[in-house]
């Protein structure tokens, strides 16, 4: 099983954060093929082989997730990925 954590700063109001974490869930759901949804100012996602959580912060965007073995062989391509989504939103 393989790890994913990356934390991005920003300083955009409440909404627009979330818009763009939003955004995110969405360009990761249709490349990656995840479901999601909102507990509170945390948005949880899982998939085939992944299962994670965005947690949305007043000045920070924390994603973590975990891959299961078959995904796993992909980890550095999956997290490239993830902060090109990531730096499009919020750099």
């Amino acid at each position: 099983m393989a790890n994913i954590d990356i934390r991005r700063p920003h300083d955009r109001s409440p909404q627009q954060a979330r818009a763009a974490v939003e955004r995110v869930a969405a360009k990761i759901a249709a490349k990656f093929g995840i479901r999601h949804a909102w507990n509170g100012d945390e948005l949880d996602f899982h998939g085939s082989g992944v299962r994670g959580r965005i947690v949305l912060a007043p000045r920070q965007v924390h994603l973590t997730a975990s891959l299961g073995f078959p995904v796993s062989m992909f980890r550095n391509s999956i997290e490239s990925e993830i902060h090109d989504y990531l730096d499009r939103e919020f750099g």
